[in-house]
């Protein structure tokens, strides 16, 4: 077995294709793990002096360091608290919206599903700053009412595309066999096409509360000095202590998007998400 690690026995054993397939693969672990892995060993190094490679002495002690902040863990229910209320207030806003996208033609209904793309196609810092003028004026700096509206601005673009393209592939049949059982609009809507479109509006509830959570740039912006959510307090700890509290805390930022995504691995996946970004 050992004698298969020489990269020339390998080679004539495997063959000239396998062996380049196997290169490749192992260019790609390294480059999409080496990290990752990097982050975990920095995350639990009492001691690191660069440049040497490997931590000195392994341990506990920026973990401890990290939770006994209480900056850093009041950051962290913050950033559920914001997560939680921007997952349900685009929820309550967006999913009408999509239902009528879905199910309507109304005239330049494609630019306005194109028009839930632009704040993803410009740079977001020069987005949240015209956007500054506007929260003056209307009193929304440091607010939490005006850190929720960064976070949905971000997040629309899910919850509008994703639950569209579920809506539209419920079949208007069944909803008309329910009205004709004798439910009326909204209990045909919450008993039959809502329970079918569950699993794209799961998908984009997802994405929403995660995009949330991981929001930084728009809430540095808006939400200082009152609000520091894990995103705005994890600049903060790259800047002012050594990198394995920063490598600490962006574990603890992961945990809840490693959750999630275990949690809905069955709705979420290409076909899911390819579906909800057609035009049709």
């Amino acid at each position: 077995m050992f004698k298969l690690l020489n990269p020339k026995r390998f080679y004539h054993t495997v063959g000239k294709k396998k062996f380049w397939e196997f290169t490749v693969f192992i260019l790609f672990m390294l480059f999409f793990y080496g990290p990752i892995l990097n982050l975990l060993m920095l995350a639990f190094a009492d001691t690191y002096d660069i440049p040497a490679i490997i931590p000195q002495k392994f341990g506990f002690r920026w973990w401890a360091f990290i939770f006994s902040q209480k900056n850093l863990v009041s950051s962290i229910s913050l950033s559920f608290l914001f997560a939680v209320v921007t997952t349900i207030v685009s929820m309550a806003l967006c999913i009408p919206a999509a239902y009528g996208i879905a199910r309507f033609s109304f005239p330049f209904r494609r630019i306005i599903m194109l028009s839930f793309l632009l704040t993803n196609a410009f740079p977001k810092i020069g987005l949240y700053t015209s956007m500054g003028i506007l929260y003056y004026r209307y009193n929304l700096i440091g607010t939490f009412a005006g850190v929720v509206i960064i976070h949905m601005i971000n997040t629309m673009m899910y919850m509008v595309w994703l639950p569209a393209a579920a809506f539209g592939n419920v079949h208007r049949q069944q909803e008309e066999a329910a009205r004709d059982a004798g439910a009326g609009p909204f209990r045909t809507f919450m008993k039959v096409t809502m329970p079918m479109a569950m699993p794209g509006i799961a998908v984009a509830s997802v994405y929403t509360f995660l995009g949330s959570m991981e929001e930084m740039q728009g809430t540095f912006l808006v939400g200082l000095p009152q609000y520091r959510t894990m995103p705005v307090q994890m600049y903060n700890v790259i800047t002012e202590y050594p990198v394995s509290a920063g490598a600490v805390f962006a574990i603890v930022l992961m945990v809840p998007t490693i959750f999630f995504l275990v949690l809905m691995r069955n709705y979420i996946g290409p076909s899911a998400i390819a579906g909800g970004f057609k035009l049709k």
